[in-house]
């Protein structure tokens, strides 16, 4: 199974000691499950199948950042329980998932699951002088202070995005970082742990004070203690590669002392809608759930999506989903016949194209090109729409 490696900027071999771990990061639960969401989850559900099909057991673990400083606004703007808005959308997440035939995570751990996790994990950080306090005047106690991670700490920091001073900062500040904050040893140092404001929840931490964990802790301390260090691949959209997959590898490192954090960096593409960014804050959203609740298949959405390579941005339209349609309807068509062109060719080339990048448009070629064989008569071997069935549903998840 080859990959692209974000951080070694070439295509690897990923090579798993008997079972292959990854960790993909979650989403934030303030809103429902848009087609870039989708987008990333189904790319790794191809290498997750992939490796299945090499024979490998695979050990999956995904977070949910299911309190977080957008998802109190928006409960706040709302006048909806936060808890009540991360519960729900969640599990509408969830539900998506598995309507569009994403195998689920081996563990599916929340942000709230894993403070006494964070809260060991920062504790260790302080005492060995990895990370320090800053005076937080707005702090609900008197005294009480955020704790911050300190950059120069792990020498392998920057390794993953490999951006210049210049870049990082300045990509740091547009994506939640705080280069400006007062107290900090470093511009590009990172919040470990927020101690606990008037109206915001907040947990036990011990000797840190009530607070909540930062945003990147959060995911080294689950990755740590369901994978360990070393895990096959790290993934994510292509946004999470700075800061916060950069700030979780040394925040990994910095705890055990060893490196790396994960094997290798994979990013999914952006998805874009009438040419921008499909995000919440410009509210250009197309919703799996909408989406289904039109009557739309779940497996035409999921055929439109792979039609793009996973590390490509390109742009979701109505011609997609018809597309989409009119493919499934032929699969389905030459598929429910007796007999079909000859299937072997098909199946090398799917796990070939799978293989080498997650080249799903190039499997999805591959079939086509059976299912135009076989719907124009060359129908040479019996019990081959079978054979091309299950492989599709194995290695593309697309179920008739």
């Amino acid at each position: 199974m080859r990959i692209f490696d974000s951080a070694e900027r070439k295509l690897v071999t990923t090579a798993p000691e008997g079972e292959a771990r990854i960790y993909v990061c979650g989403i934030t639960p303030y809103d429902a499950t848009h087609i870039g969401h989708a987008s990333t989850y189904l790319a790794f559900d191809l290498l997750n199948r992939a490796w299945l099909d090499a024979g490998h057991e695979v050990f999956y673990v995904q977070n949910v950042t299911d309190v977080d400083d957008p998802l109190l606004e928006r409960a706040n703007a709302t006048g909806e329980d936060w808890r009540a808005l991360a519960d729900r959308e969640t599990e509408r997440f969830k539900d998506d998932m598995i309507a569009l035939g994403v195998l689920a995570p081996r563990v599916f751990m929340t942000a709230v699951e894993s403070v006494p996790l964070v809260v060991e994990s920062v504790q260790g950080l302080v005492k060995a002088g990895k990370a320090y306090l800053v005076p937080t005047p707005d702090a609900l106690v008197a005294g009480a202070q955020d704790v911050y991670f300190d950059v120069t700490s792990d020498p392998d920091f920057g390794r993953v995005a490999q951006l210049s001073d210049e870049e990082a900062r300045a990509t740091f500040a547009e994506r939640g970082g705080d280069p400006d904050r007062a107290g900090k040893r470093h511009p590009l140092d990172a919040l470990l742990w927020r101690v606990a404001r008037e109206g915001e929840p907040s947990w036990d931490g011990d000797t840190l004070g009530a607070g909540r964990p930062g945003w990147h802790i959060e995911c080294a301390s689950i990755a740590l203690q369901h994978l360990g260090m070393g895990f096959d691949v790290q993934g994510g959209g292509d946004d999470l590669l700075f800061p916060h997959h950069e700030m979780s590898a040394s925040h990994g490192q910095a705890i055990t002392g060893q490196a790396p954090f994960a094997k290798h960096y994979a990013h999914a593409g952006m998805v874009r809608l009438d040419g921008e960014k499909m995000s919440k804050s410009r509210g250009n959203l197309v919703f799996v759930s909408k989406l289904r609740e039109s009557g739309v298949d779940p497996q035409v959405i999921r055929l439109a999506i792979l039609a793009h390579h996973y590390r490509t941005s390109w742009d979701w339209t109505d011609e997609n989903l018809a597309a989409a349609q009119t493919r499934l309807e032929r699969w389905k068509d030459a598929m429910s016949r007796q007999e079909g062109a000859d299937p072997q060719p098909v199946l090398a080339a799917v796990r070939e194209a799978i293989g080498t990048d997650l080249d799903a448009p190039k499997a999805l070629a591959a079939v086509d090109a059976w299912v135009e064989a076989t719907l124009s008569g060359d129908v040479s071997v019996d019990a081959a729409p079978g054979v091309l069935g299950r492989t599709v549903d194995a290695l593309l998840g697309v179920r008739f």
